[in-house]
């Protein structure tokens, strides 16, 4: 493995958590000291808790996710947030594209495109999630709408440093049903084959690559068991402190599998 494809392990809080979640937080800090030897921890908690948790983080083992941006960096746009200010709050990295935004805001691939653009243009790392429904798979679908998503939404000098990659089959995230680990390998295979095909094969050997879609501490082995797996995004699971430092301890968990 490379080594720009460090392990990685990122929780989506999405709309979940108030000011008293810092202690959970706080205990997601302390279970995550002795693991950021093998793996980086990202934690994306709503954009109201950010600056909160920054100062909670400040030199601890959690590096600070945002959940969207904007793609402008300052303006006339009510309601919304930069990247610039992410970055100002304490986020280091910022999700893109996820399947929520993409159906609930009708979010295209053009739009997470302008949104990559604009976490780089501000220092953040963008993690793009891509992934088909039901119905596209059942049709044989998959990989075209998978294949369509990244090249719609990845610009222009993409590389591993600038770039990480979540597979979320959208009929898998929040359900309980998740992909077997032999599918979620195949698909990011393809992802990885697209991307060394339109930005080449330095590029997809190091981009690292995340499976999302009910991830919990009972699969997480399984699925980092896949050699085009680097890691997983983590929804309702990361909610418990306790939990998501099982999830991140899976290499305890490896020698089982």
């Amino acid at each position: 493995m490379p080594d720009a494809r460090r392990p990685l392990v990122a929780a989506n809080w999405k709309m979940n958590g108030l000011s008293a979640s810092a202690a959970e937080f706080s205990k997601m800090m302390e279970g995550a000291r002795e693991l950021s030897a093998h793996v980086d921890i990202i934690v994306c908690p709503p954009v109201t808790l950010l600056v909160r948790f920054a100062a909670l983080a400040a030199g601890g083992p959690v590096r600070l996710g945002a959940q969207d941006c904007y793609p402008e960096p300052s303006g006339a746009f009510t309601g919304d947030i930069s990247a610039e200010m992410l970055r100002d709050a304490g986020a280091s990295a910022v999700i893109v594209g996820h399947s929520e935004r993409r159906s609930l805001h009708h979010e295209s691939d053009a739009d997470v495109r302008a949104k990559v653009l604009a976490s780089h243009r501000a220092g953040l790392l963008p993690i793009v999630c891509v992934g088909e429904m039901r119905a596209e798979r059942e049709a044989g679908r998959a990989e075209e709408v998978v294949a369509k998503q990244l090249d719609g939404s990845l610009p222009d000098g993409a590389t591993a440093q600038n770039l990480v990659v979540a597979y979320e089959p959208v009929w898998a995230i929040g359900t309980g049903e998740v992909a077997t680990p032999e599918d979620a390998q195949e698909m990011s295979a393809g992802i990885r084959g697209r991307i060394s095909a339109v930005h080449g094969d330095a590029v997809a050997a190091g981009v690292r690559i995340l499976y999302g879609g009910s991830v919990k501490s009972g699969n997480m082995a399984a699925i980092m068991a896949q050699p085009d797996i680097d890691g997983g995004l983590v929804g309702g699971a990361s909610l418990d402190a306790a939990e998501f430092v099982r999830i991140c301890r899976y290499r305890e968990l490896s020698a089982t599998i």
